[in-house]
């Protein structure tokens, strides 16, 4: 008995962390498809979490970014995880390693939007057996969209998760965002994201997120998110990020 719920414990820990890695387009789950600019870096210092039957903390983490080619950005994710709650002890440590190459591949005019792909792998560098981390190597491979119109912003599209650790499972996702900069300071959006099921015992879900940015110079900006899961299981997500580019 206390080896199956062992077993249903780490998978509940499993699945927790594959969805907040899901969070790739601070401070929102969907993305957009523009790179940072050639030869130039951003870096963000965050945290994030979800509430869904327990506990789960990505933080503090830190993401690279760096427009290694025109249109062309490399991507890393190096996270502090802890997962625990409802039952489950409470453990933390390093987590999966996030590597990914963002590619924009049609740029953005009057009559199109701009277009991009940003496979990521998600290399096992966390402890599977503590619950903090999937145990294998797994894929996201999604495309993005954006258009612009003056101080309104709208982008999204959808992709595929390819996992094949035990008790998990591939499975789609996407989402739709639109946001408006209020001044040089301030930008507030929401989002629709929805995936489908990635564990053998879950709904899937689709969540509302509401969040934006506060920029304090040219270089420097604070970024803040919340949701909750209006469809599938029940998620509470938050983000808190700090954000440089030079």
């Amino acid at each position: 008995m206390n080896r199956r719920l062992n077993l249903a414990l780490l998978a509940v820990a499993l699945n927790l962390v594959s969805i907040a890695r899901l969070c790739a387009g601070p401070p929102f789950l969907t993305d957009d498809p523009e790179p940072v600019d050639y030869q130039h870096w951003e870096a963000y210092l965050f945290t994030l979490g979800d509430l869904s039957g327990g506990n789960n903390i990505e933080g503090p983490a830190v993401e690279m970014n760096y427009g290694v080619l025109p249109d062309t950005q490399l991507h890393l994710i190096v996270p502090m995880t802890t997962t625990g709650g409802s039952g489950v002890p409470t453990v933390s440590g390093l987590g999966d390693t996030e590597f990914g190459i963002k590619y924009r591949f049609v740029h953005e005019t009057n009559g199109w939007p701009q277009i991009g792909i940003f496979p990521l792998v998600e290399l096992p560098t966390g402890n599977a057996s503590r619950g903090l981390g999937n145990g294998q190597t797994w894929f996201q491979l999604p495309l993005w969209l954006q258009k612009s119109w003056g101080p309104w912003t709208t982008y999204g599209g959808a992709g595929e998760v390819l996992n094949f650790a035990p008790g998990q499972r591939s499975h789609p996702y996407g989402g739709w965002l639109v946001q408006r900069d209020f001044g040089k300071r301030l930008t507030l959006g929401g989002e629709l994201f929805a995936q489908g099921r990635d564990t053998d015992s879950d709904q899937g879900f689709a969540a509302l997120n509401f969040g934006g940015s506060c920029n304090l110079n040219d270089h420097f900006s604070l970024l803040f998110s919340a949701g909750h899961s209006v469809a599938g299981e029940r998620h509470t997500l938050w983000y808190f990020g700090l954000y440089w580019t030079w």
